[in-house]
């Protein structure tokens, strides 16, 4: 229950990048975004966080409809997701389906309100010690990548979806050692707070227009 009555109500839906696979609570982007923003006055709750490490795009969707408590209307939504379909080798035609089918759910969980979804673009695993001692060839996971946040980034200029890119910065700081956690994989905290700080001006703007 909200403490505020004017407080905002926050839906984060997403794989193990939104629960934050070996990192506390409290170390997440979603939750690290919610920090900041209330520090600059903006009323938001933490979010109801609707994410498990591995899940696809469809079975995002399949947990969103079994949600207990049901999913209801929120202020503000994230999205992020589409790792693991490429992780398993899935086509972006069915990415782009499957992607298009959530954004539409998240707009709709936003009262309707599209300027109220933050989407953020999958970061490159390529780069990071797992990809290297995996034998998976960091170049093909990044062309790979690039061609499923295209789609997501188009999806959402059509549907006046804001969308944060990720990518540059997981690309150019998730191969240091202290922006990975110890499975050589997910992020760290410190990769999460960058994150928390891109989206940040996004999500300031969106939550200031009434």
């Amino acid at each position: 229950m909200a403490t505020d009555p004017a407080a905002l109500t926050y839906l984060a839906l997403g794989d193990s990048y939104t629960i934050g696979e070996g990192v506390a609570s409290g170390e997440r982007w979603p939750v690290r975004l919610t920090l900041a923003l209330r520090e600059e006055g903006i009323p938001l709750e933490f979010p109801r966080t609707l994410a498990t490490t591995g899940w696809t795009t469809d079975e995002l969707s399949t947990a969103m409809d079994a949600a207990q408590p049901p999913l209801g209307r929120y202020d503000f939504v994230s999205l992020l997701i589409g790792v693991n379909n490429q992780y398993r080798g899935r086509s972006t035609a069915e990415y782009r389906g499957d992607f298009h089918e959530l954004l539409g759910r998240s707009i709709a969980l936003a009262h309707g309100r599209a300027d109220r979804v933050l989407v953020l673009s999958i970061p490159d695993w390529g780069v990071t010690p797992f990809c290297a001692a995996s034998g998976r060839d960091p170049a093909t996971v990044g062309r790979e990548l690039d061609a499923y946040n295209a789609i997501a980034a188009a999806l959402c200029a059509e549907h006046g979806v804001a969308f944060v890119d990720i990518t540059g910065s997981s690309r150019a700081q998730g191969g240091d050692a202290a922006m990975v956690v110890d499975d050589g994989l997910h992020p760290s905290a410190a990769m999460y707070e960058l994150w928390a700080q891109q989206a940040l001006p996004v999500a300031r703007a969106m939550l200031a227009t009434p």
